[in-house]
């Protein structure tokens, strides 16, 4: 799960959008859409492990959209701590997909993420499909989703022994691993209120180590992520606050340290922690 928003951002989007002439929105044909949002967030955790040194991140993303049910998109963030992948500042990700209503209010959504570290090590960027249900029941909106990322080098544990931990080399250079995804979100606006309560269960099986540039997706190997939270929308522009914890425990973590906490306290970068989101959308 990621939260996309963004504050001080949002003012300058929505102008330029603004002063955007009739002649350049005419541009656009009418089968295609494009949408987008811009936001702030307290920390940006990525399957309830903050890739942040759990600080402020700013992010934004854009799609843009086919009647067809065909769609391409990109969202980036900043980083630090834990989510550098090898000395990147920026998570930029490039997605596309096909999405299309399978039946009256549900929808399959099957596409590709290209998850990117720009500056990072050669080894860091990796590709993950995804297929996505999600259906609505009510007020209530339901998605169950699964996303595997096949075997690759940005994924592969790295083993170190003493001599070549001792050396900063690994003694498996080019190891590769895979990943499994699986969540569900559901989420329901309260009736006649600007409010709307979400949640979200996600389980992760992947390296159960450190890969090539002392980070893993799936930290120790399997775990559980889980989000409770509340939205306030005004206009444009949400406020947001969430729950988020994991089953990492510390004997769990314990080596994967000292890259797996905080570099002010040094306390677990995957523990419980409230997020406050402010995200404008367009």
């Amino acid at each position: 799960m990621k939260m996309r928003l963004l504050a001080g951002v949002a003012g300058l989007v929505t102008a330029c959008f603004a002063s955007a002439s009739p002649a350049m929105a005419q541009e656009v044909p009418s089968e295609i859409t494009v949408s987008g949002s811009v936001a702030l967030v307290s920390d940006y955790r990525f399957r309830g492990v903050s890739q942040t040194d759990e600080e402020m991140a700013v992010q934004g993303g854009l799609t843009v959209g086919h009647e067809s049910g065909f769609y391409v998109g990109t969202w980036a963030s900043n980083l630090s701590g834990w989510g550098t992948f090898g000395g990147s500042n920026m998570e930029l990700d490039i997605f596309g997909g096909y999405s299309a209503e399978i039946a009256s209010g549900t929808t399959l959504d099957v596409g590709l993420t290209w998850y990117m570290y720009p500056g990072g090590a050669s080894d860091t960027d990796f590709a993950e499909p995804y297929v996505k249900l999600s259906s609505s029941m009510g007020p209530a909106s339901v998605l169950v989703g699964v996303a595997y990322a096949p075997k690759q080098q940005a994924l592969g544990r790295v083993y170190f022994d003493a001599d070549a931990y001792t050396a900063g080399l690994p003694d498996r250079p080019g190891a590769k691993s895979d990943n499994v995804y699986i969540w569900g979100d559901v989420s329901s606006a309260i009736p006649e209120t600007p409010l709307s309560v979400k949640a979200h269960l996600g389980y992760s099986n992947g390296n159960s180590g450190l890969g090539p540039n002392g980070t893993s997706i799936a930290p120790t190997g399997e775990y559980l992520d889980w989000m409770l939270g509340a939205d306030l929308a005004l206009g444009p522009v949400t406020l947001g606050a969430a729950y988020i914890d994991t089953n990492i425990s510390k004997s769990e973590s314990a080596y994967l340290q000292p890259n797996f906490s905080s570099t002010k306290n040094g306390s677990s970068i995957a523990g419980s922690t409230v997020v406050f989101s402010l995200t404008a959308g367009f």
